[in-house]
């Protein structure tokens, strides 16, 4: 299973379903890509939460709690497009970086330096791994 996507669905299915948080199983990777949605305005806020199991003595999860974020009912975030998928990585040089809807959207990539929007990588010099597109 494609965890990347699936990050990525259940926002935009939490959106659909006019929600107002969508909480999502822990990953670094994840935590990254959320945290760069929050600074693109695309989600209101995003935060670790732990919840400790029933079943399981002592044991705790983590998740992240992504709030959703509403201009007037309408979502702030429009539509993503996954570049890479699982059969087929797709890596970009640093002058292949391109802006994303005219400069609306943004662009997550994997890079040397940590994930990174398509801007802070063409700033830096690097490329990477092209994540997916968010307008």
């Amino acid at each position: 299973m494609d965890t990347i996507s699936d990050f990525f669905i259940t926002i935009k299915n939490a959106y659909l379903a006019k929600k107002d948080r969508a909480v999502i199983p822990f990953s670094k990777m994840k935590y990254e890509m959320a945290r760069i949605l929050e600074e693109k305005g695309f989600v209101s806020a995003v935060r670790k939460k732990r919840k400790k199991g029933k079943n399981l003595e002592s044991k705790e999860f983590l998740y992240l709690e992504v709030k959703l974020k509403y201009e007037d009912g309408v979502p702030a975030m429009s539509g993503v497009r996954l570049v890479s998928k699982p059969g087929r990585r797709i890596y970009l040089k640093k002058d292949k970086i391109r802006q994303v809807r005219s400069g609306y959207g943004v662009l997550i990539i994997s890079t040397s330096k940590g994930v990174r929007t398509g801007e802070e990588a063409r700033e830096l010099g690097v490329g990477g791994q092209a994540i997916a597109q968010v307008w």
